[in-house]
């Protein structure tokens, strides 16, 4: 049995490893519902190409990451972007092609895509 500092030890290189990063960063968050209406939906693809683009672009201060259910069923997929300043930008009705968008104007441009939202979320 291993004692609690190796224990300690062990959990502080894995999580140096795999790059997590502290919750209080400097992150913006694209978080995609991914509950039965979701995948239904097609949120896979859209959580897929959300995680190729961020790579691909080295948006280091991105995390994509997935949730149950947003509870806004009928505008799925739903994807929420977090703001480091607790903004929130909910995107509806995505795709893949849609999530290229929001890559390029809101998470690397910082001008979310007004045409993907529900109006109340948007912050000016």
């Amino acid at each position: 049995m291993k004692s609690l500092e190796e224990l300690k030890a062990i959990r502080e290189r894995m999580q140096n490893q795999l790059g997590v990063r502290d919750e209080e960063s400097k992150q913006t968050r694209v978080v995609v519902g991914m509950a039965t209406c979701g995948i239904a939906a097609g949120a896979r693809p859209v959580l897929n190409r959300f995680a190729e683009l961020v790579q691909e672009r080295k948006l280091d201060d991105v995390m994509v990451t997935q949730t149950g259910c947003i509870g806004i069923c009928r505008f799925e997929p739903v994807v929420e972007v977090y703001e480091p300043d607790g903004s929130k930008t909910t995107y509806v009705h995505m795709t893949p092609e849609k999530a290229e968008e929001v890559v390029t104007r809101h998470l690397a441009g910082g001008t979310p895509v007004k045409d993907y939202v529900i109006p109340s979320t948007i912050t000016d």
